[in-house]
C-alpha cells in the first residue's frame, strides 16, 4: 500500500504525464466457458455513433451513399420505424444495454453511469450466465463509462487507446481499478468540461499536448484526411483500425461469444476520408421547418454545410463496414452469427439546430437504424411497426432460450410486419441532462409513440413547462405539423398515458 499514489501527487504529475510510456493491459473479467452451449448462435452488436436513420437511402434519404449498409438490409430484418432511449451516448447505449428506459437506469447525464441496481442487469451479465464468451470496445469514452461499470461481466473490455493513434487521457492508467472517478476528475482539472479549469496550468500543459499530437497527427493523415484526423474527447483515430480489429474478433473469439462494438463515426467533427468528399455537393436542400424555444439559430445555409460534412462522414462509414461485411461473408461468420447493426442516436440538421446536443426530440435526433441479420436468413424482410433499442435485449434473450427478467421495458422485436406484437405499445424517449439523476424528472423531454400519433412533453424549463407538441405520424412523417390543438380528445389521451407512466416511474426516486 505504500507504493500507491494518491490522487493529490496524481495531479501534480498530470503535467509530466505524456512523457511516461505507461501501458497496461486491457480490462479482463471471469468467464466460465464450460457453460457454453455450442449450438447457440454468436451475437455482434455494431453500434456507429449519431447515424440517424433519416441520413440513409434504405429510410427514404435522397442521397444514396451506403451500398453497403443497403446489402446488409438485403439479408436482414430492417426495422423502419426505430426509436433510441435518448438523445445523446449516455441514454441511448444505456438504454440498449439494459433493456430499460433512462427513467428507470438513470444514465441520463452526458458523463452519464447507470444507478448501482443497474450494474447486473446488462446484456453482458445475462449472456454470462448462458456461458457465452463477452468482448466489448468503444472509441467513444462515454461509452466506456458505461462498460467499466459491467467490467465484471465481460471477459475482455479492450482499453479505448488500443485503437487510437493518439490518446491524451491519462488518469485511467494510474486509477486503472477506478476509470469512471479518474475520467470525470481528469475532464473536469485539465479541461474544464466546457466552464473554467480546476488547475490554469495543467490545462494549459494539456492544451499544449493536444496541440502537437493533432500537428503531428496531421502532419502523417493530411493527405488521406484533408480535413483532419477523425476525432474526439482527444482521441484521433482512423476508422480502418477499429475494422481490422474486429475482423480478427469475429474470426478468433471463443464460440459462443457476445460481442459489441461501437464505433464513432460518423460522430462530429465530421472529417470523413478524402475519396467521399465532394459526394454530397449536390445542391439539395430540405424544405425547412418550424422552430421552436430551443432553436439553436443556426441559419438554413450552415445547417445545408454541416449536412453535406455529415453525410460524406457515413459514406466513410458505409464503406468501412463493407470491409467487415465483406470479411463475414467470405469466412462464413453470418451463418452461425445473429448481427445487429444500429446506433446510439442520430443527428439533427433542422429547425434552427445542429448536432444532437438539445433538449428536443425530434425524429431524426432519436430515429435510428436497426437491421438484424439472423443465421440462415437471406432474404429482406422489412418491418414498420414502431420499436425501440429497449426491444433488442428481450429478443437476444429470447434467440438464445433465455428468460425475459421482469425489470426489462422492451419486448421481442416482430420478425416479419404481419407479426404486429409492438404495433400498439407506447416507444418513449426520454431527454433530462439537467434533472438530478436520483431525484423524479421534474425537468426533461419525454416523447411517446402509440399508434399513428407522436407526442413530445416539455417538463420544468423556464417558460416552459407542461407544454406540448403532436404529430400524426401518419400522415406527417416529417413532424412538421403540431396536431395538438386541432386534436385535443387524442392529446389528452395520450397525455394522460404518459403521466400514468411518468408518476410511477418516478416513484422509486420520491
Amino acid at each position: 500500500m505504500e507504493n500507491q499514489v494518491d490522487r493529490r501527487e496524481f495531479l501534480k504529475m498530470l503535467a509530466v504525464m505524456p512523457l511516461l510510456p505507461l501501458n497496461l493491459p486491457e480490462f479482463s473479467g471471469q468467464g466460465d466457458a464450460s457453460l457454453a452451449d455450442q449450438n447457440l448462435p454468436n451475437v455482434l452488436i455494431l453500434v456507429l455513433d449519431a447515424l440517424s436513420a433519416d441520413h440513409l437511402s434504405l429510410h427514404g434519404y435522397p442521397r444514396e451513399l451506403t451500398p453497403n449498409f443497403e446489402r446488409l438490409a438485403d439479408r436482414s430484418i430492417v426495422y423502419h420505424n426505430h426509436t433510441a432511449g435518448g438523445n445523446f451516448t449516455s441514454a441511448g447505449t444505456a438504454s440498449l444495454l439494459t433493456g430499460a428506459y433512462p427513467w428507470s437506469h438513470r444514465a441520463i447525464h452526458l458523463h452519464g453511469t447507470v444507478v448501482d441496481s443497474f450494474i447486473d442487469k446488462s446484456i453482458f451479465g445475462l449472456f454470462r450466465e448462458k456461458g457465452y464468451h463477452r468482448s466489448a470496445y468503444s472509441h467513444n469514452l462515454l461509452v466506456t463509462s458505461l462498460l467499466f461499470q459491467f467490467r465484471e461481466e465481460l471477459e475482455v473490455l479492450k482499453r479505448t487507446r488500443d485503437l487510437c493513434l493518439v490518446d491524451a487521457q491519462y488518469s485511467d492508467l494510474v486509477f486503472s481499478n477506478d476509470f469512471n472517478a479518474a475520467f470525470w476528475s481528469e475532464w473536469l482539472t485539465m479541461r474544464g468540461s466546457g466552464g473554467s479549469p480546476g488547475s490554469l496550468f495543467l490545462s494549459l500543459m494539456h492544451r499544449f499536448y493536444r496541440v502537437v499530437n493533432k500537428f503531428r497527427i496531421g502532419q502523417n493523415y493530411e493527405e488521406l484526411f484533408p480535413r483532419g484526423v477523425p476525432n474526439l474527447h482527444n482521441l484521433f483515430f482512423i476508422l480502418e483500425d477499429a475494422i481490422d480489429w474486429i475482423m480478427t474478433q469475429v474470426t478468433e473469439l471463443p464460440q459462443p461469444y457476445l460481442a459489441y462494438y461501437h464505433l464513432l463515426p460518423p460522430h462530429e467533427p465530421y472529417t470523413t476520408r478524402k475519396d467521399f468528399i465532394g459526394m454530397a455537393k449536390d445542391g439539395w436542400i430540405p424544405e425547412p421547418k418550424p422552430t421552436n424555444r430551443f432553436s439553436q439559430k443556426v441559419s438554413e445555409g450552415e445547417l445545408a454545410k454541416s449536412r453535406v460534412l455529415y453525410d460524406e462522414y457515413i459514406a466513410y462509414a458505409d464503406a468501412e463496414f463493407g470491409r467487415l461485411l465483406d470479411h463475414m461473408e467470405a469466412n462464413g461468420i453470418l451463418d452461425n452469427t445473429i448481427f445487429i447493426l444500429t446506433s446510439d442516436h442520430g443527428e439533427l440538421f433542422e429547425r434552427g439546430i445542429r448536432g444532437h446536443v438539445t433538449e428536443t426530440l425530434y425524429k431524426p435526433v432519436i430515429h435510428i437504424p436497426m437491421m438484424m441479420s439472423l443465421p440462415g436468413k437471406s432474404k429482406r424482410e422489412d418491418v414498420y411497426d414502431p420499436t425501440s433499442c429497449v426491444d433488442i435485449l428481450p429478443t437476444l434473450l429470447e434467440a438464445t432460450g433465455q428468460k425475459i427478467p421482469d425489470w426489462c421495458e422492451g419486448q421481442p422485436l416482430p420478425l416479419t410486419d404481419e407479426d404486429g406484437s409492438t404495433s400498439s405499445k407506447e416507444i418513449f424517449a426520454v431527454e433530462a441532462k439537467s434533472n438530478p439523476k436520483l431525484a423524479p424528472l421534474r425537468k426533461a423531454t419525454i416523447s411517446m409513440v402509440k399508434d399513428d400519433y407522436k407526442l413530445i412533453r416539455y417538463i420544468g424549463y423556464k417558460k416552459i413547462d407542461n407544454e406540448f407538441e403532436m404529430f400524426d405520424l401518419k400522415q406527417d412523417p416529417e413532424e412538421r405539423n403540431d396536431i395538438s390543438s386541432s386534436a385535443q380528445s387524442i392529446a389528452a389521451e395520450l397525455n394522460e398515458i404518459m403521466q400514468a407512466k411518468l408518476e410511477q416511474e418516478n416513484q422509486r426516486f420520491g
